[in-house]
């Protein structure tokens, strides 16, 4: 299966039997990003966590009555 990186536009071929290929054919609204665009998003969240800057907005968690 081809694909198509959603930052890089780099184009990748994976195995037709892998987990990520099944997920997406059959989820359409997924998409694909490579290795070394995923680590660099990770590396630069992390940075941005270590400034004290970065807020995670969260919706508070709710009790279930049952």
């Amino acid at each position: 299966m081809r694909v198509k990186c959603v930052l890089c536009d780099t184009i990748h071929t994976l195995d037709d039997l892998s987990a990520i290929a099944k997920k997406l054919r059959n989820r359409p609204i997924h998409t694909y990003m490579c290795d070394p665009c995923h680590e660099r998003i990770t590396n630069k969240t992390n940075d941005r966590k270590a400034t004290g800057n970065f807020i995670l907005y969260r919706s508070p968690a709710k009790e279930n009555e049952w």
